[in-house]
């Protein structure tokens, strides 16, 4: 028999501590729920999602597109922190959700499959409030989110044989963190280390920028190879592209003590100017130096060949 699949995002979702309460207030806690879902169910509609099923306190929700999925991730975040309000502590639901994208089994109505279990072991991860999405996830919302997310790199998943890279939204100015998030400033390396932000493309012209992206990969790459520093990946960096930065929360999040910006433009065979800042925002100064540059066209397409 033909196995019929789909490429789908998932959507895991479940009550923290959901048993406790049960324990503490059975009929109450039980309410409590029946209206949160009542609540939960127009934007989970809205956002284009198919509650595949409901198991207890959790729910899997089938979208056909991730931004949906992701949208309504922080959409259903915000609402209960709505309707915590008020609420103590020990009384209130936090949800904790995970969204990912990959194919899963259909059977009959249900879904399952390997794309279903990472989406609920990032669920599984997710801190009270949170929401946690795989690589595979963010490669696709990128930009086309209203959220901030951060890398907190690979994490080993229960029963998912690799590792898998995940990053969690910032919803609220961080009220939703993944458990490293909320840890101080990352270890500094031993050794020079340093950050290359996404250039800024003077152009004005969307379509160069793959030409400024890839002058940053390709700066990226050759101080790589310096064995004597530290260099952050391009794809850690690249989730500040298009965004205003300080400078200082940016080397805490990545652990690095100098951060590189600069901004670029292709002036067809002219000369391409390039401009490059390097700060240490650990310094109580932030001593930066600006240089211009300037290169030849025919000198930097080779770079891309």
């Amino acid at each position: 028999m033909t196995e019929t699949r789909r490429l789908a995002a998932i959507l895991a979702a479940d009550v923290v501590g959901y048993s406790r309460l049960m324990g503490e207030d059975e009929a109450g806690t039980a309410q409590a729920l029946r209206e949160h879902r009542t609540a939960a169910d127009p934007l989970i509609a809205e956002h284009g999602g198919r509650i595949v099923k409901t198991t207890g306190d959790g729910a899997l929700v089938e979208f056909g597109s991730v931004v949906g999925a992701v949208q309504c991730a922080i959409a259903l975040q915000q609402l209960m922190a709505e309707r915590n309000v008020g609420i103590s502590k020990d009384c209130r639901m936090d949800l904790r959700i995970g969204v990912h994208l990959g194919d899963v089994l259909i059977d009959g109505d249900d879904i399952i499959g390997d794309g279903v279990n990472i989406a609920a072991r990032l669920e599984g991860i997710a801190e009270p409030g949170g929401v946690c999405i795989s690589e595979d996830a963010f490669r696709q919302v990128r930009g086309r989110v209203d959220a901030e997310f951060g890398d907190i790199g690979e994490q080993s998943l229960k029963n998912i044989a690799r590792p898998m890279r995940v990053f969690v939204a910032r919803i609220g100015g961080g009220a939703a963190k993944a458990r490293a998030s909320e840890t101080p400033a990352l270890p500094l390396p031993d050794k020079p280390s340093l950050a290359v932000l996404p250039f800024q493309n003077l152009t004005g012209d969307a379509e160069q920028e793959y030409f400024v992206d890839g002058m940053v990969e390709e700066i990226t790459t050759a101080i790589a190879r310096l064995p004597w520093l530290f260099v952050i990946a391009r794809n850690s960096a690249f989730i500040y592209k298009g965004k205003p930065v300080d400078v200082k929360q940016v080397a805490q999040e990545l652990g690095v003590r100098y951060v590189l910006e600069g901004s670029g433009r292709r002036d067809r065979t002219k000369a391409a100017p390039i401009r490059d800042r390097a700060r240490q925002p650990q310094a109580g100064r932030e001593p930066h130096r600006v240089r211009p540059l300037s290169a030849r066209l025919g000198a930097i397409l080779p770079l891309y060949r």
